[in-house]
Formats: structure tokens, sequence, C-alpha cells
């Protein structure tokens, strides 16, 4: 086979790659600041940092963060009660063959535990969410501040649902596998 078919695609595919024109009409975008990444901030990179690290003055959302946090410790209370009631039983069954009635049951109890963990997982979505929109309402200047506030209860949920999935992991592999 020769290779000067290969040479003529990979030609054209590398042409291809180069035949595109930035906005400034070089070839490649412009590093230039876009409009958004002023805007709000008055144009100045300490204003666009302040604008993100300032305090939320936003009753609505430390509403929004107080009835996330409640919900975020309801559902940690909810796990660990049952936590400390199935990890027993699942522990003793560690040596029970795999399908025994034993193993079944303790399976179900690790199920029961991982759909508890749902109120956390559910809390951490919505801090997500919060979060990426806040980023957005402090960048287009329809709010100010509150992002650091968000990041920080993000971080305490994220550090629960961890937490869980670790002690759910440790339980499940104290169970012989199919």
């Amino acid at each position: 086979m020769s290779m000067r078919p290969l040479f003529a695609l990979m030609a054209f595919l590398l042409s291809a790659c180069a035949g595109g024109v930035g906005q400034d009409g070089r070839g490649y975008p412009s590093l230039a600041r876009r409009p958004v990444e002023s805007q709000g901030a008055g144009g100045s990179e300490e204003a666009a940092v302040a604008a993100v690290a300032a305090p939320a003055e936003d009753p609505a959302l430390k509403e929004q963060l107080a009835a996330l946090a409640r919900q975020a410790e309801q559902g940690r209370e909810k796990f660990d009660r049952l936590y400390g009631e199935v990890a027993g039983s699942i522990r003793v069954s560690a040596s029970a063959p795999v399908a025994s009635e034993q193993w079944v049951v303790a399976q179900q109890a690790l199920g029961r535990l991982e759909q508890a963990r749902y109120d956390s997982v559910y809390v951490l979505a919505s801090l997500d969410t919060l979060y990426v929109q806040r980023m957005r309402d402090v960048a287009e200047g329809t709010a100010t501040g509150g992002v650091e506030q968000v990041g920080a209860a993000r971080d305490k949920v994220l550090a629960e649902v961890d937490s869980q999935n670790d002690r759910v992991d440790r339980l499940r592999a104290v169970l012989k596998q199919p």
C-alpha cells in the first residue's frame, strides 16, 4: 500500500483544522476580555473578585441556605439512626454464603441504608445547582455576593455525603460478593 494517499488525507485534515479564522481575522480566537467578563464588576479584576466574595445580603438566599442546612441535618440524623440499626447485623452476616437468607437480608439492609442517603444527596445536588446559579447571577450583575456562603454550605454537605458513602462502602466490603 502506498503512503501517498495517507499523506494526502493527513494534509487535508490538517488544513481543515487550520482553516478557522478568529474574530480578529488572524486565525485564532482573541484573548481580549469579553464583555461578560467585565460586566457588573466595573471592569476591574479586584471588583469582580469582591463581587463574588461579598457576603450574601439576600434574605431569600439566607433562608434557602438555612432550609437546606435543616434538610441536610435531618438526612444525616436519619442515616445515622439507620446505620446504628443495621451495621451490626450486616457485619454478623460477613461469613454468610452468597445468596443465603442471611446474606440476602444483609443486602436488603444495605439497600435501605443506601436509600437513607437520599436526603443528603438531594441537598448536595440542590446546593450544586444553587452555586452555579449564584455564580451566573453575580457574573451577570443581577446579584451581589453569596457565592462563598453557598460554597461553604456545599462543602459541608459534600463532606457528610462522602462520609456516608465511605460507611456504606465499608459495610458492603464486609459481605461476600457474587
